[in-house]
């Protein structure tokens, strides 16, 4: 798998209100992936992208004014990726 789309397009699920999966931008897919999947599908995407790069994008979007990240998922990516990386 070498793009993180991919990870959506098998689990439309995870985007279940979103027409089209293959538009979403990367820091959309990481979004939903961190709200609404699993511990394999976070791993899948930091394999992808990396873990700083991963990381990146997550505090990115915390910098938004608006982002749909669950409060506890917030919470807790954010101590992940600043102990992680």
């Amino acid at each position: 798998m070498k793009n993180v789309n991919q990870i959506i397009i098998k689990k439309p699920h995870l985007a279940w209100y979103v027409k089209d999966v293959k538009k979403l931008s990367e820091e959309s897919v990481l979004e939903h992936i961190l709200n609404y999947g699993d511990w394999e599908d976070v791993q899948k995407f930091i394999k992808i992208k990396g873990k700083k790069e991963t990381a990146t994008l997550f505090f990115k979007t915390l910098k938004n004014k608006r982002n749909n990240y669950l409060p506890a998922i917030k919470s807790y990516f954010s101590r992940y990726f600043k102990e992680n990386v």
